[in-house]
């Protein structure tokens, strides 16, 4: 929010950028909470696909547990605590041994055998430090805080100087700086998922937003990375594309597939029957739609993190070779939609819709259910207000800076005119 000084060389904005700037506070807000209200601890709801995480190293500083947003507003008010964005299969930590002698103030009835919650996951971000340079976040030792990127599998954040690249020139944003990816794939994790790059480029994010689309006539494209004739299209690990783009085209012309249906990857993913076709796509015939052993492919062994378009996950393989092996690598997460940030977020703003509707039926059927007096006096009082706001602007220099004192000064006006009648 941009402001600018008065003659006493205090900060002053107007009241739209106030405005603007609380709405945008409480949209982050609704963002990172997906929503949550917190109200209640979310322990009894178990590993939770993904919520927004909290860790207190009031009581942990070994930095080995994580609480939920009701847990960090009721049980750790007043304490050093750390806000960690979303963690996915997490469930809250408060009040298990890690804390010892502290318990949770709103489930303190919390099964003591099985709240050491084996399957969440820790990393350094728990002792609030961050990337491959293991430095807190904001960093003290910095006047201008640095932008980071939070990897979708580790989920650490790193400093875009960090992430491995020539220059964070080469991170795919548009003129006006805004991401052009969904997803971040650190270097670390590249090697896990090495299996990406037989995939066709167009799951790559580039400096132009890619649009892998897909569709069910026998001589149409299935990818538009599709290279000249003149040129074998190879992917990075000399696979060649067309493998890839073959299978596709033979598993869109099955039967299951209807001809006058198409899904295109990188456009809105509102409609659900999207998702399930492209489902439906790489399970067709069980065939594994890479058409290659990926275990004996010549994969490149140099890591390199990865930037990936958007709906990149509905394109991933689903035949059971490759369930099997997101399974024994641990990463069938990847095949869930739920589990993207951009899902998550965007089930937190229909939320917060839904919330702002409902708190407006909520103070229209107040004020529906008062009587008649009540009502004149809701109304008058209104007007009063804006007769006095539109009184004090017509005297004001409208060079001037409004100041505490002038506000306090219309209600004064107000409370003495009330007096007066």
């Amino acid at each position: 929010m941009a402001a600018d000084l008065d003659d006493d060389g205090e900060q002053t904005v107007s009241i739209n950028e106030y405005l603007e700037s609380i709405e945008e506070e409480e949209l982050e807000a609704d963002l990172v909470l997906g929503g949550d209200e917190g109200d209640e601890c979310t322990y009894s709801k178990g590993y939770m696909k993904r919520q927004a995480i909290f860790s207190c190293l009031t009581c942990t500083p070994e930095g080995n547990a994580g609480i939920c947003t009701a847990c960090c507003l009721s049980c750790h008010d007043g304490h050093e605590v750390l806000e960690l964005w979303t963690k996915r299969n997490f469930r809250c930590d408060c009040g298990n041994s890690k804390f010892r002698e502290f318990s949770c103030k709103l489930s303190p009835n919390k099964d003591v055998e099985n709240v050491e919650n084996v399957e969440n996951s820790y990393n350094h971000n728990f002792k609030g430090l961050y990337c491959t340079c293991n430095r807190p976040y904001p960093d003290p030792d910095l006047q201008e805080q640095e932008e980071m990127i939070q990897c979708c599998m580790c989920e650490d954040w790193f400093h875009e100087e960090h992430i491995s690249l020539g220059s964070p020139n080469e991170i795919p944003r548009d003129e006006e700086g805004e991401p052009l990816y969904e997803d971040f794939i650190c270097k670390a994790c590249s090697a896990v998922c090495s299996f990406l790059t037989l995939y066709p480029k167009t799951i790559r994010a580039t400096g132009k937003q890619p649009v892998a689309s897909v569709a069910t006539g026998k001589d149409k494209s299935v990818l538009e990375d599709i290279p000249p004739k003149d040129e074998p299209g190879k992917l990075d690990n000399d696979v060649c594309s067309d493998t890839v783009q073959n299978n596709l085209v033979a598993d869109m012309n099955h039967d299951s597939v209807s001809d006058d249906k198409k899904f295109v990857v990188g456009e809105s993913s509102q409609n659900n029957d999207s998702s399930s076709l492209s489902q439906s796509i790489a399970n067709s015939n069980g065939t594994c739609i890479l058409g290659v052993d990926w275990m004996a492919a010549s994969i490149d062994s140099e890591s390199r993190p990865l930037f990936l378009s958007k709906n990149w996950r509905d394109v991933l393989c689903r035949c059971d070779k490759c369930l099997d092996m997101y399974k024994q690598k641990h990463i069938s997460y990847l095949l869930d939609k739920e589990d993207s940030i951009a899902e998550y977020e965007k089930n937190a703003k229909q939320k917060r819709e839904e919330k702002l509707q409902k708190r407006e039926g909520a103070e229209l059927n107040f004020f529906n259910n008062l009587g008649h007096i009540e009502k004149m006096e809701i109304l008058n009082g209104i007007a009063d207000f804006k007769d006095e706001f539109r009184s004090f602007l017509g005297s004001v220099d409208p060079s001037k800076a409004i100041t505490a004192a002038d506000v306090n000064q219309i209600f004064e006006n107000l409370k003495n005119k009330r007096r007066r009648v």
